[in-house]
């Protein structure tokens, strides 16, 4: 039986006040000698439903034995029999909500680091040149067209690819990765590691091509047709914002969250003078919402030079969205948190810019459908908070394009296309469809799960048709 400390191993960060005005990453990984302490934390349980929580269904046992034991490269071969991205899922994996959360350690201690195990496995595999994909080998002739390439789109290629397929992922924007390069900040992700797995994928044959509006330049009719594909995932996530509909939100310098993280991921806001990207810088910062990309969007207002950030959130703290860990980084960095605030209207100055939010205080009432306690206006407790940049971190819809350019698609009352959730069938035949766009916003590892799950009926809804073919002849 292995000496169980009840804490975590520390994970090393730089200094709070250094990372204010940087963009490196701000967690610095575990060193071997971390590295193993916290996996020698490990139960080695009989029954591992630690595994159970991740969509994926990594061998979590087996690779932090493996770490345990100094044997880096048999636990990063034991992820990747599951786990395309791990150096990516190790750093934004809601973990604590998902394998962590099943740890026979918790609640009475706290659970094993399994995010920060994943990551530090992924980058000593990087880091010793373990991790080379060999070159793919094509031998089917059925093609696949995937639209999308974020880390749904990634999933399926990798896993079809894998089985010979030729693949082709179709891109909107002119970078690869989807989310997990216009979403999340180099801070957190830096966007290297999108670009090595995307190597990968190139490596087994799967072909990229970007700048490509599949309902728009191209439709799904024409995958179908003049291009010859036999088999379409979509991918395309949920990038339509959501808005508050209030007195004032077409001023200038109000952003949704993805504009605003787009703008400074995707367009290199953060490498100025080198990119020049038009962005307002502030002073005053107001991001109304408390989860993930809320946090985002205030760290990096923070980092593009903003003297105070505020988080504004309607409910209280314990309702936040947020991980934790990123809860936890953006305190330490400076973000003020202005708990159970509800704005009513923006207002303006005389040349159209946002200069402040007229808000009101609230208390939380019985839960609403969600199951969070509603809201209630406090009367009488209106204020008025200063802000030179309001971004709206307030969720995303899916992207409707290619719903509304494809005939006989079905989607839901939110938008969304309606899928199998064991195999992302939709109603139209030889179309599948995983992520965001099935479920609405959510996580870079359930839209991987989907995305693995939809490889597998592809294959067999490919195999069936090839064999309903022989036995036609």
């Amino acid at each position: 039986m292995p000496i169980v400390y009840p804490h975590k191993t520390a994970m090393p960060c730089r200094d709070p006040e250094e990372r204010r005005r940087s963009w490196d990453e701000v967690a610095e990984g575990y060193t071997v000698e971390r590295a193993i302490a916290e996996a020698r934390r490990c139960l080695s349980c009989q029954d591992p439903v630690c595994e159970q929580g991740c969509p994926v269904n990594v061998p979590i046992r087996d690779f932090v034995r493996h770490v345990a034991l100094g044997d880096f490269a048999g636990a990063a071969a034991a992820i990747r029999r599951r786990n395309l991205l791990p150096a990516i899922c190790g750093r934004v994996c809601p973990v604590e909500h998902q394998c962590e959360l099943r740890c026979v350690l918790a609640p009475r201690q706290d659970p094993v680091g399994i995010g920060r195990l994943e990551r530090f496995v992924a980058d000593w595999e990087r880091k010793n040149g373990n991790g080379e994909t060999a070159a793919g080998e094509v031998w089917r002739d059925q093609k696949i067209a995937i639209v999308g390439s974020g880390p749904a789109g990634l999933t399926v290629a990798s896993d079809l690819a894998q089985l010979g397929y030729p693949v082709t992922i179709f891109e909107a924007l002119h970078a690869f990765g989807g989310v997990l390069r216009y979403g999340i900040p180099q801070y957190r992700l830096p966007k290297e590691i999108v670009d090595e797995d995307v190597a990968h994928l190139v490596a087994l044959g799967v072909e990229f091509v970007r700048d490509v509006i599949i309902g728009k330049t191209v439709t799904i009719d024409q995958l179908f047709g003049e291009l010859g594909y036999s088999a379409v995932f979509v991918g395309t996530g949920a990038g339509s914002p959501v808005f508050m509909n209030i007195p004032g939100e077409n001023l200038k310098g109000i952003y949704s969250a993805n504009e605003f993280l787009t703008r400074v991921n995707l367009m290199h806001a953060y490498s100025f003078p080198e990119y020049d990207t038009p962005i307002r810088r502030p002073n005053r910062a107001a991001v109304i919402g408390a989860g993930d990309t809320a946090m985002d969007a205030a760290r990096c207002s923070i980092r593009l030079g903003a003297g105070e950030a505020h988080i504004v959130y309607r409910r209280s703290e314990r309702e936040k969205g947020a991980r934790t860990e990123d809860y936890e980084r953006a305190r330490e960095e400076g973000v003020i948190f202005d708990w159970l605030t509800l704005p009513k209207r923006f207002l303006g100055d005389e040349n159209g810019w946002v200069r402040g939010i007229e808000c009101i205080r609230t208390e939380l009432g019985e839960p609403d459908e969600s199951g969070r306690r509603r809201p209630v206006p406090v009367p009488g407790s209106e204020f008025t908070m200063e802000a030179d940049v309001v971004v709206l971190a307030l969720g995303t819809n899916p992207n409707p394009l290619v719903p509304q350019a494809t005939y006989d698609l079905e989607v839901d009352s939110h938008g969304c296309i309606v899928a199998d959730p064991q195999t992302g069938a939709t109603s139209r035949e030889g179309v599948f469809a995983g992520g965001d766009i099935v479920t609405g916003a959510a996580t870079v590892i359930l839209a991987m799960g989907a995305g693995r799950r939809a490889a597998v009926a592809i294959h067999e809804y490919l195999q069936q048709r090839t064999a309903e073919k022989a036995a036609s002849r």
